[in-house]
């Protein structure tokens, strides 16, 4: 969410940003409807201002004069009454376009309007050469009986995935080196629920535009969340903090849900776009400061090739255009690792900057050393996410004889294997 005045105030700026990010927005709509909230509440100033002048009369009034400034007291309440629901349907309009406007990206973010104008800043590791003919992940899981897919989906329904021994270690693995990584960077690890009230999300900007991708529990009025960052993202909300509390780091650790909506038909095989997975989440809240921001985007981005690098996964980075770029993001990096089978990269990590158009929408905000009221930065990013990683992962790391090479950064939560897999 943006400030109403800088919208105003900037109103070609915020028509630029609906543009190059795509968004369903009718900017003078907004603008209509703010100065109509305006001149209401303008309205029912000038009456309440009356009316407290008028019955401030009536004491001191004569008997002659009394009945006529009671009349005109209930006028005025009449008239109030008139407007009330007027403002309350204009406000409520209101409400529901901001949650609409999207972030102004910065100015280096390329232009462009889908995945196909992303460009590639980086690319690091070396893309595995094979002798043999190499399988992919499905046919690994499967041969090392790993994995169980058809069962589970009689049971869980379609895109669902059931994990077995060596790969629901090596599952396991790659969450607890990452939070040794996040925790050494003074990150606070944090266990997230799998579900939150629908504010977290519409604090985070997956709401109201992204409902279709979210599981809803009715009776409870709770929503399976995609993202530890939904729910960490609220619970400093109602806080005012101090600069001193800032930067807060969060490590958060949750299962995740996703519909996939609109979808349907698209990396149906094994484990690349599933229902449910986990994620550990680096997550920060920090000073409303563009500098700031930018260098703990930037070490949010270098913990993630940390990981990759540690798992010796090839990999690229690209930074993404503003129609792929999510709308309440100013500045946005994805990392994709090397799948064989498919010969491309696939999306691992997510790592994103957004000044405080989340904040905004949140209430998260602290008091400067000036004393004065800021609402807060928040940045996030993926450390790890299963089982996608696992993808290129097994298929990376494949061996001629059927097993599977564990990075050395791992073999301690791997019993000290070098190797998994194969023929017993």
């Amino acid at each position: 969410m943006l400030d109403i005045k800088f919208i105003r105030e900037n109103a070609d700026a915020v028509r630029k940003a609906i543009e190059v990010k795509r968004e369903g927005l009718d900017l003078d709509t907004l603008l209509a409807v703010d100065k109509e909230v305006v001149a209401l509440r303008n309205q029912m100033q000038e009456l309440q201002t009356e009316r407290n002048t008028t019955s401030k009369q009536i004491p001191k009034a004569s008997n002659e004069e009394r009945p006529a400034l009671i009349a005109k007291g209930k006028e005025i309440g009449s008239k109030m009454d008139e407007i009330k629901p007027k403002l309350a349907e204009a406000e409520n309009k209101f409400n529901d376009l901001m949650l609409l406007v999207p972030n102004i990206p910065d100015p280096s973010v390329p232009v462009g309007t889908d995945e196909n104008d992303n460009v590639e800043v980086k690319k690091g590791g070396k893309l595995p050469e094979f002798s043999f003919e190499p399988k992919d992940h499905v046919d690994i899981l499967e041969a090392n009986g790993w994995a169980e897919f058809e069962r589970i989906a009689h049971v869980c329904g379609s895109r669902s995935y059931s994990l077995r021994n060596e790969a629901l270690m090596l599952e396991m693995s790659m969450h607890r080196y990452a939070m040794d990584v996040l925790m050494e960077k003074g990150f606070t690890l944090t266990s997230a629920p799998a579900f939150a009230r629908e504010a977290a999300l519409v604090g985070t900007g997956h709401f109201p535009v992204g409902k279709d991708q979210v599981y809803y529990m009715q009776d409870d009025e709770l929503y399976l969340s995609g993202t530890a960052e939904v729910q960490l993202n609220s619970l400093h909300t109602g806080e005012l903090m101090s600069e001193d509390q800032l930067p807060i780091l969060y490590a958060g650790y949750s299962p995740c849900f996703r519909r996939e909506a609109g979808s349907y038909g698209r990396d149906v095989r094994g484990l690349i776009r599933v229902h449910q997975f986990l994620k550990t989440e680096q997550y920060i809240i920090c000073k409303n400061d563009p500098e700031e921001s930018l260098k703990w985007h930037k070490k949010l981005l270098d913990t993630s090739l940390e990981i990759v690098e540690a798992f010796e996964l090839p990999y690229r980075v690209i930074e993404c255009c503003t129609g792929d770029m999510g709308s309440g993001k100013v500045k946005m990096y994805d990392v994709e690792c090397w799948v064989p089978s498919e010969q491309k990269y696939r999306e691992t990590h997510s790592c994103s900057a957004l000044h405080d158009w989340q904040a905004r929408r949140s209430n998260l905000r602290y008091r400067d050393k000036d004393q004065k009221v800021q609402f807060c930065h928040t940045l996030n990013n993926t450390a790890v996410a299963t089982p996608r990683i696992l993808v290129p992962f097994l298929e990376c790391h494949q061996r001629e004889d059927g097993t599977v090479y564990i990075p050395e950064a791992l073999r301690t939560y791997m019993g000290g294997r070098e190797f998994i897999g194969g023929k017993k």
